[in-house]
């Protein structure tokens, strides 16, 4: 059984009740009375100082440090030695690249393929070549006139046609990208593969539903939409190679690193030396990776539509801000017209 309120338990229009007037006491738990203070993040700012110290520190040593040398890097960074030294280093990169990518795109269609052969022999070379040191690949082919001295063109088995000179064929720069190619091959091979195998195999099923050939297939459907997975891996071992064609300097060719130790063999300037190498590299790789971010943009395209901005779009944006702003602040300022002036 319940029972009615009585007159005097309610209150009358406008009165407040017991701990809800103006000076009555808030509400501990209430979030609009909260304090809200700000998190303190203290190993981040003793991490930022200590960064900068010793960026700061590496600096100083650079500008202050007489070993460094800078008149004498100054004195060969652009000489005509070492601009050639780079421009050998720029033909290996290129030849060794487009060859080994060439080769290693059918090595890893042969690892596709339904045949067994052609599986086992793709395997067999990947295997090999990725398992043999590229210094001994590249003394091997240097060497190759003690195992083979002459090249010749026939039937197999049988009687040769036509014969030359190992030597006279393949010389030093020759026998550099062979060897360069051939190791390049067997890890293109897998980052081809590894970009074919991340399409969607109903790609290749509604491209046969409709009749397409099985080549134009693989060239319009498949590497396409591969290129997105091959290309940050490949883009990373085209660097790779740009700095590994240091290692043909045992055939005594003249690329930047074979030049530079001839010439601080000569006049004793190592560190200095060191730092042209080191400088001509790092533009080199910098502009490649400024290469490779434009090509992954263009092929990102079917996936995202919208692409965020590139850093020179970003800076000119932020230049026209400026330009924008600054004469926004030039403008004279037009005084009002009281009113009721009607001059």
């Amino acid at each position: 059984m319940s029972t009615l309120p009585s007159t005097t338990d309610i209150a009358p229009p406008g009165a407040t009740t017991p701990g809800t007037g103006p000076g009555a006491p808030t509400a501990p738990d209430d979030p609009a009375f909260l304090k809200v203070v700000p998190a303190r993040h203290y190993a981040r700012w003793v991490a930022v100082v200590a960064v900068i110290v010793l960026v700061t520190q590496f600096v100083h040593g650079l500008a202050t440090n007489p070993v460094w040398e800078w008149g004498v890097f100054s004195d060969y960074v652009l000489s005509e030695t070492i601009v050639q030294a780079v421009w050998v280093t720029l033909q290996l990169t290129a030849y060794a690249t487009v060859l080994g990518f060439l080769l290693g795109t059918v090595l890893a269609f042969m690892r596709l393929s339904r045949s067994p052969v052609l599986q086992t022999v793709a395997w067999t070379y990947i295997w090999i070549f990725r398992s043999i040191p590229m210094i001994v690949q590249l003394v091997f082919w240097f060497n190759l006139s003690a195992l083979y001295e002459q090249l010749g063109f026939g039937i197999p088995f049988g009687p040769v046609f036509w014969s030359v000179d190992s030597n006279s064929v393949i010389g030093t720069m020759g026998a550099a990208i062979i060897g360069l190619t051939l190791h390049q091959a067997a890890y293109a091979a897998e980052i081809v593969r590894g970009g074919v195998i991340a399409v969607d195999h109903g790609q290749l099923e509604a491209a046969a539903a409709l009749g397409i050939p099985r080549l134009r297939q693989i060239r319009r459907i498949v590497l396409p939409q591969a290129m997105r997975a091959i290309l940050p891996t490949a883009g990373n071992e085209i660097i790779g190679l740009l700095k590994g064609t240091s290692v043909v300097y045992v055939m005594s060719i003249g690329e930047l690193f074979y030049q530079v130790q001839v010439i601080y063999g000569r006049n004793g300037r190592v560190i200095p030396l060191l730092l042209v190498a080191t400088a001509w590299y790092v533009v080199l790789t910098s502009l490649l990776s400024v290469a490779q971010y434009y090509v992954e943009r263009r092929y990102a395209r079917g996936a995202n539509r919208t692409p965020p901005p590139t850093p020179l779009q970003r800076a000119r944006r932020f230049v026209r801000t400026l330009r924008a702003a600054a004469a926004q602040r030039n403008q004279p300022v037009i005084p009002l017209k009281p009113l009721g002036d009607s001059r």
